[in-house]
């Protein structure tokens, strides 16, 4: 059975991005690009909100990225891309397939299927709604040491408490911490 996986960027006050949707607060450098090169390496499988698709979609893609950051962008653009969203039409990102209803259903199914974890970037209304039928199976929360104020909170909606376990801290050079949960169940 397949795991699903959340790996997002946060602020100590836990948005996903700031106001307006600014991201320039993320702390990114060799040390985190090696972190995201091998969790893209244990994906099978992207899952994206249309928010956080269409910022992807017209970042990765671009010939400036594929030359300065081949190899992520090579991982980013030739995975297999799930985008649940119920305002799309159609999806332009090679190897990308558009849900439009039913994000549990289709979600449950996916587990099934043999293959690497599935794993969710940003699209904060899709890890409330997962989070709250519980079937996300491990948290990772990368954690910048800056305080916003107000943008896109990590989980949104009425959430059920749900209680987690610590299974790893990883410390980064430029003071950000990941934080790895799982779900108590």
């Amino acid at each position: 059975m397949r795991r699903i996986i959340t790996s997002n960027l946060v602020s100590l006050d836990g948005y996903l991005a700031g106001p307006g949707g600014d991201l320039s607060w993320h702390t990114v450098n060799d040390e985190f690009f090696r972190y995201a090169e091998d969790m893209l390496n244990s994906t099978g499988t992207l899952l994206f909100g249309r928010i956080t698709y269409d910022l992807m979609a017209s970042y990765w893609p671009t010939e400036t990225v594929k030359i300065n950051d081949p190899v992520i962008a090579g991982k980013m653009n030739g995975l297999p891309k799930i985008v649940f969203s119920k305002t799309l039409e159609r999806v332009d990102w090679e190897n990308t397939t558009l849900f439009n209803s039913d994000v549990e259903k289709n979600i449950r199914q996916l587990k099934e299927q043999p293959g690497k974890d599935i794993v969710i970037l940003g699209s904060g209304t899709i890890v409330s709604a997962l989070t709250q039928t519980d079937l996300i199976d491990e948290y990772r929360f990368i954690i910048n040491p800056v305080i916003l104020g107000g943008g896109v909170y990590q989980f949104t909606g009425n959430l059920d408490r749900k209680k987690m376990e610590l299974t790893d801290i990883k410390r980064f050079s430029t003071g950000v911490v990941m934080l790895n949960y799982q779900p108590i169940k």
